[in-house]
């Protein structure tokens, strides 16, 4: 047998070999994302009791000793690795899967929220004046089982994934403290992933390249000498009109039209872009004979943001009232949550693979109000935020974060389990 005829066998080997591993992954994925639905069914039932424990027993940030221990026994009970000197009560999971690939995050918020508003659950919170109405409950619910599903398809796991269960969200404290702790910049992982439930349908998963939400910004202004009450008023009225900015005449801050079909996020016509939002009620106060001008403002654009102060300085001066002001500073700069172009591309291709063209709901715009400190995880790690649907409009279940009656629709739960798992399955290889 010739030399040339030796090659040729040896080609057809190789590309027969490569064909037959090729078929065999294949065929693994797909018994693993078999196995990831029927195993988040299997265990669907007892994460909504692990929420309903959460929600009774809420704990405000920096206090999350309780959710820290139940979190820890649940990871351990699964065979996960468990890291806990990570920053306050906060909590990692380590899953090491048999076969080698990325190491991957997954961030979920543990703390509750100051407040005590109407809430129609059969599972009230039992602390006075702390509950989760934010939905960080149902976060937690949602990274256990995802942990749960994948330690149960470990043998066919490629990489790590490392569960973050991150303390101090709403102070905006964890995620940063996270980051800078050693241990956690030891893992080096290579893209993080976390969600946030909100008013949309339950079920649907929403999600764009770049800024989720609106850039959060506080103004403060200082001057030498008191303002009356009708100076205050004519003076903040003049500073918001030379900034506030919306599309048409429409109102951005109403934040109930997220969800509407027509102006909402899922329209490419959304009134939720380009806009810049200036809090109406302007706070006011007088310390060490110094007079204070504060509020809130949410712009769309990063670029725009160099322009607000310099507007701001002109109406005063415009209004005679430069002799008096002593400065006008940002004295809150949040970061916003900005997701990776190509792995957001990645993601929703990856999702609409395993199930079907639609399943993620393209979000044309960014909400106002809220943010997340995920945004610091996302300075250093390429990462995805998702929003996910907990309304049921159908059934007066509306998941509309930090309001009264702030209700979640638990089946949710069973869809963030089954996506999420199936996403990090597949980014590990």
């Amino acid at each position: 047998m010739n030399k040339q005829i030796l090659l040729a066998l040896l080609f057809v080997n190789i590309c027969c070999t490569k064909q037959i591993i090729y078929a065999q992954e294949k065929n693994n994925e797909i018994a693993a994302q078999e196995s990831i639905q029927l195993e988040t069914d299997k265990i669907f039932d007892k994460l909504v009791q692990i929420r309903r424990d959460f929600h009774e027993n809420p704990e405000l940030a920096g206090k999350e000793k309780r959710t820290q221990e139940l979190i820890k026994k649940y990871l351990l009970d699964l065979g996960l690795q468990v890291e806990n000197n990570i920053y306050g009560y906060g909590v990692i999971g380590i899953l090491e899967g048999t076969k080698k690939g990325k190491k991957i995050g997954w961030r979920a918020d543990m703390d509750a929220l100051p407040n005590d508003f109407p809430d129609k659950s059969d599972f009230k919170s039992k602390i006075k004046g702390v509950q989760h109405g934010c939905g960080h409950d149902i976060h937690m619910a949602i990274a256990l089982g995802i942990a749960e599903v994948l330690a149960k398809n470990k043998k066919t796991l490629h990489g790590t994934v490392y569960f973050i269960f991150q303390p101090e969200e709403e102070t905006f404290k964890g995620a940063k403290g996270i980051i800078e702790n050693k241990i956690f910049v030891k893992y080096k992982l290579d893209e993080i992933y976390g969600l946030h439930i909100t008013a949309l349908p339950a079920g649907q998963i929403m999600v764009k390249p770049n800024e989720m939400f609106a850039y959060q910004k506080e103004i403060e202004i200082e001057f030498k000498n008191r303002l009356s009450g009708e100076e205050v008023k004519e003076l903040t009225s003049k500073i918001r009109n030379s900034l506030v900015r919306s599309n048409n005449g429409s109102k951005p801050w109403e934040i109930q039209s997220i969800i509407d079909s027509k102006i909402g996020l899922m329209n490419p016509n959304t009134i939720f872009k380009d806009y810049l939002i200036v809090d109406e009620n302007f706070r006011t106060y007088s310390k060490n004979n110094v007079f204070y001008l504060n509020t809130e403002l949410y712009e769309t654009d990063a670029a725009r943001l160099k322009n607000i102060i310099p507007t701001v300085e002109q109406v005063i001066k415009d209004n005679n009232y430069a002799p008096q002001m002593l400065s006008i500073e940002y004295i809150k700069e949040n970061p916003t949550v900005l997701n990776h172009p190509n792995l957001t591309a990645i993601s929703i291709n990856t999702l609409e693979d395993m199930y079907g063209k639609g399943f993620v709901t393209i979000d044309y715009g960014q909400v106002p109000y809220f943010n997340d400190d995920f945004a610091y995880f996302q300075q250093k790690i390429p990462g995805v935020y998702f929003l996910l649907g907990g309304s049921n409009f159908e059934k007066g279940i509306v998941a509309m974060n930090h309001a009264p009656n702030f209700e979640v629709d638990e089946e949710c739960i069973r869809t963030g389990v089954k996506a999420f798992s199936s996403l990090l399955f597949q980014r590990g290889g």
